[in-house]
């Protein structure tokens, strides 16, 4: 009998442990992701790839999509007329008549520039261009989101002379 009740009782403690070890890693959950470290401007130590300031160099890169675009498939004209060190424009968007920009920003994307448009005004509740700047061929391409009939496009826009 005493062996029984010993082997029972170390039966009894492995259990619990498991049990307690078990119970341990159930409310630790699932570590959180680190994360993301939060946007600050470069140092002025920073330098870009050709050896100058990254923070000029990408504030010369933002500088490349001010001017007037068109868009290929009619008469739609976004003039963008300053670019501010935040990235924030001075945009506006004619169909002929102008259309309320809500938002405009332009922003680095690794290599690529990138242009967000944001429209609300009458039939343009939350219409957005999502573009970016091909040095290339000097166009703004990408998508314009129809909010009205939620639909995407594909676009590009050409610089007006």
């Amino acid at each position: 009998m005493p062996t029984s009740t010993r082997r029972l009782g170390t039966i009894g403690l492995d259990t619990l442990v498991l049990v307690l070890a078990a119970g341990l890693l159930a409310s630790c959950g699932e570590p959180a992701p680190p994360s993301a470290p939060p946007a600050t401007a470069p140092s002025r130590g920073a330098v870009g790839a050709k050896g100058a300031p990254a923070a000029a160099t990408t504030q010369a890169d933002l500088q490349r999509v001010k001017g007037r675009w068109q868009r290929q498939d009619g008469g739609y004209v976004l003039e963008i007329r300053a670019v501010r060190d935040d990235g924030e424009l001075d945009a506006s968007y004619l169909n002929p008549r102008p259309i309320r920009v809500f938002k405009a920003e332009a922003s680095q994307d690794g290599a690529a520039v990138r242009v967000f448009v944001e429209l609300r005004d009458v039939n343009y509740p939350g219409s957005t261009y999502d573009l970016r700047y091909d040095a290339k061929s000097d166009a703004l391409s990408g998508i314009y989101f129809q909010a009205v009939e939620k639909q995407k496009f594909d676009v590009t826009f050409v610089r007006i002379p």
